[in-house]
């Protein structure tokens, strides 16, 4: 049982969001199985390419998980379909929510979706009884969606765009798009213009900026400086426009874990690793670690070093 928590396989946290506070999250894919192949991920590369929905893993795993973890009536923000792929690829989306809302109706269900999937009314249908969707629009042109999100072949920007139109139309809950902002690609004066005609064409309740935390797919993209995400949010031309920031005070969050932050510490002190290392040897999911491993970023106690492999995480320490 690593650091004292009971090890679930598709259940993660609960960890600080900056936009949902503290949040219990669902993995319903195997890891970086997913429609695009994002430069930014810091999930790492995209090992299934896909646009396939099926049964990845279990239902009933899920929803059994699920059921043990929420007897004990958590304290949470929200439970969130996210993790490290596109939760919509997943056929039993659908079920599990009805189930949350049918058996733990207090708690509000939110999906981060990269809403490459919205052009199928089918999917549609499937995510109606949320509260909060948030999919994300990084370009919409045609080859500011190649260079960024360098989706699965069969996915074009226009038919993700006029999905998510469809989608705010039909869903009843709260709405907002996120924007990841790439300087040199997404933010000339031609992707901003075609970003800005379909955001004012979705209406979302609100428009969130995100910009690099921690290195991403590739090596030269950088994260933008405040005044890059200023001049895009006045770019967009769309009120309801914010840049989003990291929570003020993720150790104070009761869901955060010294035990955790020890035991990635002393991991790392004997042998530098990769989040997908340190998930392996330590039982947490990907996602978890990573939000460990930025508060331990920010506090100076580690350091990144690129290499073949990937970002490999190494005490700051002499």
């Amino acid at each position: 049982m690593a650091c004292g928590k009971r090890i679930y396989r598709h259940l993660f946290g609960p960890v600080p969001s900056r936009r949902l506070g503290i949040s219990l999250g669902i993995d319903l894919v195997p890891h970086k199985t997913c429609s695009y192949n994002c430069i930014y991920c810091e999930c790492g590369r995209t090992t299934d390419l896909t646009a396939e929905r099926r049964e990845y893993v279990p239902t009933a795993e899920i929803i059994e998980e699920l059921d043990d973890y929420l007897s004990e009536s958590p304290k949470l923000d929200f439970i969130t379909f996210s993790g490290s792929g596109e939760p919509t690829l997943h056929s039993g989306i659908g079920e599990i929510t009805r189930f949350i809302k049918g058996n733990y109706p207090a708690y509000r269900v939110a999906l981060l979706t990269n809403g490459s999937l919205f052009f199928d009314k089918s999917v549609r249908d499937e995510v109606m009884d949320l509260d909060v969707i948030i999919p994300s629009l990084d370009s919409a042109t045609e080859k500011g969606f190649m260079k960024i999100d360098r989706p699965c072949s069969s996915l074009k920007v226009e038919d993700i765009i006029s999905g998510l139109v469809e989608l705010r139309k039909e869903f009843k809950g709260e709405f907002w798009l996120e924007i990841f902002v790439v300087p040199g690609l997404n933010d000339t004066k031609e992707e901003l213009s075609a970003l800005s005609e379909s955001v004012h064409r979705i209406v979302p309740e609100r428009v969130q900026l995100n910009t690099l935390d921690r290195p991403g797919v590739v090596d030269w993209i950088r994260a933008a400086t405040h005044e890059e995400m200023e001049a895009f949010a006045a770019g967009l031309e769309y009120e309801g426009v914010e840049i989003t920031g990291r929570p003020s005070s993720r150790s104070g969050v009761e869901s955060f874990s010294g035990d955790a932050v020890e035991c990635i510490m002393q991991t790392i002190s004997r042998r530098p690793g990769t989040v997908e290392d340190l998930s392996s040897v330590l039982g947490m999911h990907p996602n978890e670690v990573n939000k460990y491993i930025q508060l331990l970023m920010e506090e100076g106690r580690i350091r990144e070093k690129r290499e073949g492999r990937g970002i490999f995480f190494v005490s700051a320490d002499p």
